[in-house]
């Protein structure tokens, strides 16, 4: 169980809405975005000192009654083998368990929800669907799985966002106009402004004005209950 846990944020207070939430980093993931502020995790995730998930349980059980929830980040959980069996440990402490998904494995997304083992689910949409491949790295990449995911989420009944970060050299507005369609009617949708930390996959990316953001939002606001910015001041 030391294998993949490369991380572990004691509290945060913005991780899980309305929750203080710990968050729990797994190491690997099946895309490759150049815009991915956590290149460690996708390339060098076997040489990053790791954790035992008794390590974390243990701070969990003398955190309870603080500690509300745990979010389940990385990488991407759901190529985790092991990943269920966390998330009953989680919920066998009695806190609630977000996910953090690119959304390509709906199999796995549908068989946690429906064991009740999900209270929440942050879905990351990449870019327009026919850009995926550009933007994931991932020529041969199933769109099909990406669309199942959007949908089953969209009708699981449990609290859910999507988000997309913006990146000057990958989205535009006829990508939002796109991502207004194949969510629309999505109760979520953040807008996360690029960071770069000096480990993206990519060097050299910058980020959308926020004048422009703030336009993608007029159009994003017709189909979405709830268009929100992050990280934009």
């Amino acid at each position: 169980m030391k294998d993949l846990i490369c991380g572990f944020e004691k509290m945060s207070m913005v991780d899980y809405d309305g929750k203080i939430a710990a968050t729990m980093f797994l190491g690997n993931c099946n895309f490759r975005c150049p815009f991915c502020h956590n290149s460690s995790l996708v390339l060098n995730y076997q040489n990053i000192e790791k954790y035992t998930l008794e390590e974390i349980l243990s701070y969990l059980k003398k955190r309870s009654g603080i500690i509300e929830a745990v979010c389940i980040t990385g990488g991407e959980p759901t190529i985790y083998p092991d990943l269920e069996f966390i998330m009953r440990e989680f919920k066998n402490l009695n806190l609630l368990v977000k996910l953090d998904t690119n959304g390509s494995n709906p199999k796995v997304i549908k068989d946690l929800v429906g064991k009740g083992l999900v209270d929440y689910i942050a879905m990351d949409i990449k870019n327009s669907l026919s850009k995926y491949p550009q933007t994931t790295s991932i020529i041969n990449l199933d769109i099909d799985k990406i669309k199942e995911s959007i949908d089953f989420i969209m009708k699981s009944g449990i609290d859910y966002e999507f988000r997309t970060t913006l990146v000057k050299e990958y989205h535009n507005l006829d990508d939002i106009k796109e991502i207004s369609q194949i969510i629309k009617g999505a109760k979520k949708y953040i807008l996360q402004c690029f960071v770069d930390n000096g480990e993206c996959l990519k060097q050299g990316l910058h980020k959308i004005d926020k004048e422009d953001v703030l336009g993608f939002k007029v159009i994003l606001d017709k189909t979405i209950e709830n268009v929100l910015l992050r990280n934009y001041e």
